[in-house]
This record gives structure tokens, C-alpha cells and sequence, in this order.
């Protein structure tokens, strides 16, 4: 989990490519249109409407394999 307490929720995914709808457990029928979105060199890549941090497993920003 992310100790940066401005993301709200964070995700750790195996592939680089994502897509995130801001449907949570919690709450799964509120949300945002679907939107998909790439991972980068950084190894992280920010949802623009919820701010959904999605980690890629094993990238650059995972700290949880160091």
C-alpha cells in the first residue's frame, strides 16, 4: 500500500495496460466513464478522474518485491 496519503486507493496489476471505471467493494455502482490507461517508465500511472493509483508488479514504483 502507498504511504502517500493524497492517493486514495492504489491497485497492484500485472500488465501495463489498465482500465479503471472508479467502482469500488464499497460501492460499486458509483464510478466514472471507463478509461483505459498505459503504465509508463515510472511504473505507476494515475486514474484522471478518481486518482486510482494502478502499481505495475515488479515496475519501477513496486516497493513490495524490494
Amino acid at each position: 500500500m502507498s504511504n502517500d496519503p493524497d492517493v486514495p486507493e492504489v491497485s497492484y496489476v500485472g500488465t501495463p495496460r489498465v482500465a479503471c471505471d472508479g467502482a469500488s467493494n464499497l460501492h460499486p455502482a458509483l464510478g466514472h466513464p471507463r478509461v483505459y490507461l498505459q503504465i509508463d517508465e515510472k511504473g505507476y500511472v494515475e486514474c484522471g478522474y478518481c486518482d486510482k493509483r494502478f502499481i505495475l508488479k515488479g515496475g519501477a514504483a513496486d516497493r513490495t518485491s524490494a
